[in-house]
């Protein structure tokens, strides 16, 4: 069964400026592991829990939270049917989804964020990785499991027509193709900050308008591109 009560109390409680999540998984005791581990955080509260992708899909579209924690293999509906539902390329007004699952599988992966998934997390991450997806969801960033990242990236790359070469970069400034090659690299912002020798706000200036440029909606989809256009080897 769903609990949406936590939504009551974030209306009724607090300054609004919490991070609101959903979690939906058919097993209770990993809801629960999840819904402990996140209250424990400031800034982050639950406001609700789906065991199954049908009930994840209504519940998320009347909270409305700002992060959704979806599971792969549910009843009724999956979790890469519930991520394109609710954040893929035809929903509208999309919410933000992180999938987390226990198969470490790339065409789940692949799946997840080609449907519109802005973060893609195995169970067995830890803790702390889970409440950084989560915040990196919220903030419009995208987190990827370490331990699958760089293989994703590089089959996305494989997936380029044979003997096609480097695609062009299109309207990229050289800089903007280096925050690109960064990116895709798996550097975070502060890190390319340090490459780049410049300002945060520089960095994510430089993200949006490569976002803007090429009709993508995350770093993921930015590191995607890299690869499968070939400029992270263009140097």
């Amino acid at each position: 069964m769903s609990n949406a009560s936590g939504s009551a109390n974030v209306s009724a409680s607090g300054s609004g400026s919490a991070i609101r999540v959903l979690i939906a998984d058919d097993q209770d005791m990993v809801r629960t592991g999840f819904r402990l581990i996140l209250e424990t955080q400031p800034g982050i509260e639950v406001v609700g829990e789906a065991a199954d992708g049908a009930e994840c899909v209504h519940l998320a579209r009347r909270v409305r939270p700002d992060v959704c924690l979806v599971d792969i293999r549910m009843p009724k509906l999956d979790g890469l049917e519930v991520t394109r539902l609710l954040a893929g390329p035809k929903a509208v007004d999309p919410l933000r989804v992180v999938v987390v699952t226990t198969f470490d599988q790339d065409d789940y992966v692949y799946g997840a964020l080609s449907n519109g998934a802005c973060g893609f997390l195995l169970k067995d991450a830890g803790p702390g990785l889970l409440v950084e997806a989560v915040r990196a969801a919220a903030r419009g960033d995208a987190l990827i499991s370490p331990a699958v990242t760089v293989r994703l990236l590089k089959r996305i790359g494989e997936q380029r027509p044979a003997g096609g070469g480097p695609a062009s970069s299109g309207p990229l400034t050289e800089r903007e193709l280096d925050v690109t090659r960064l990116v895709a690299d798996g550097r975070t912002n502060q890190e390319v900050c340090a490459e780049l020798v410049v300002s945060l706000s520089t960095v994510k200036s430089h993200l949006a308008s490569i976002q803007a440029k090429l009709g993508l909606r995350n770093r993921v989809e930015i590191a995607a591109w890299a690869w499968r256009s070939g400029v992270v080897g263009d140097r």
